[in-house]
């Protein structure tokens, strides 16, 4: 068999995810390697521990970036604080609510779900009901940013709701975090994770992650070992803690751990709240434009996400076909709607890099002239 090097083409990602990648983030790709226990890249971990307390507004002593993709954050939030026969409520008003509950169930829990229409954000009145008629459930899990539906839900109300009831909460910010608030400390969130290919338009394949200190003591005080050893916070807290001794748990992905430092610190040089004005206002110009052109955007205005917009596919327009043209004619990608919005909507990213004026006027003139295409 005769292989070649790959060359990917040139894209503009506007879908749900992963996005634009910055050229000073992926420059950091390439710089010499270096061991995972050499004292500069120790150094570069406890930067990077720093930075991500940071943009999670936390002070959270375990707060690190688990060497796997937002999926495996999740699952780390579920099998660090649940054992077996632990009561949980989960919110589901998407996919990765769905998600959330098949982790706890797979982990031998008793799941509560609290459901919720698709596109709509989770109601707090469901949530704290069902607290009262489950009131020796361990955790509540919801998700902050629906990635399938463009709905957010108040993190803020359902984090007190869960600690009024002796819960702890657990907050999935895949698609929120470094794209809107996302206060841990002020939540008292328990446990926030999230992604980097998103808002932060860094790499895929790790999930930055915070554990309140309520959450820590929770994981030591165990009565069973946790579910997965690579993911185990009392194991990886050796490799993760401050200062030059470090246990070794796994080879860290060095490479990608300077890209994930790089893009910090370009969150922090334009700094949060300006990342968050900077989304909100592009999906402003977004949702104009998508009026203008006789869209509808499924979500209503006060869930919307500003990162991820779900748009109605017109009656009789066949979705594949139109982002078939926009890729093969404009090189720019969206994405399809999941599960039951298959074939109804399709989700448009502003996350991070992509997350600017130019992109939205390219996306909007792709929608536009491959719609035309597709109904002759």
């Amino acid at each position: 068999m005769k292989v070649q090097s790959f060359t990917p083409p040139q894209r503009i990602l506007m879908g749900a995810g992963p996005s634009d990648i910055h050229p000073r983030v992926l420059a950091a790709l390439s710089r010499p390697t270096i061991g995972h226990l050499d004292p500069e890249f120790i150094r570069l971990m406890d930067e990077v521990k720093e930075m991500l307390q940071a943009s999670f507004f936390t002070e959270n002593a375990l707060t690190l970036p688990i060497s796997a993709p937002g999926s495996a954050g999740m699952e780390a939030a579920f099998a660090n604080l649940l054992e077996p026969g632990d009561k949980v409520v989960v919110c589901v008003n998407g996919v990765f609510g769905q998600r959330m509950a098949a982790n706890a169930v797979r982990m031998g829990c008793e799941v509560a779900l609290v459901e919720e229409e698709w596109g709509k954000a989770v109601d707090p009145q469901k949530v704290a009901d069902t607290l009262a008629r489950h009131q020796d459930a361990k955790v509540l899990a919801f998700v902050h940013a629906e990635t399938s539906t463009g709905a957010a839900s108040d993190a803020q109300t359902l984090c007190r709701l869960a600690g009024e009831h002796g819960c702890l909460s657990l907050v999935d910010a895949v698609t929120s975090w470094c794209g809107m608030p996302v206060l841990a400390d002020d939540w008292q969130a328990d446990v926030v994770y999230s992604g980097t290919q998103k808002c932060l338009s860094c790499v895929s394949g790790l999930s930055p992650i915070t554990f309140s200190e309520r959450a820590r003591q929770a994981i030591l005080e165990r009565r069973h070992p946790i579910q997965s050893w690579f993911l185990d916070m009392q194991l990886v807290m050796g490799y993760w803690q401050e200062g030059e001794q470090r246990v070794y748990h796994h080879t860290a992905p060095i490479n990608a751990l300077f890209a994930l430092h790089e893009a910090l610190v370009m969150l922090l040089e334009e700094g949060l709240e300006q990342s968050w004005a900077r989304h909100w206002a592009m999906h402003e110009r977004l949702r104009d434009g998508l009026e203008s052109l006789g869209l509808e955007l499924m979500v209503e205005p006060a869930a919307r996400l500003p990162m991820l917009n779900v748009v109605k596919i017109p009656e009789g327009v066949d979705d594949a076909r139109v982002r078939s043209l926009m890729l093969e004619d404009f090189g720019l990608e969206i994405s399809a709607g999941l599960g039951p919005m298959k074939g109804k909507i399709w989700r448009i990213g502003l996350m991070g890099n992509g997350c600017r004026p130019d992109h939205v006027d390219r996306c909007l003139e792709a929608l536009s002239a491959s719609l035309s295409k597709a109904r002759r």
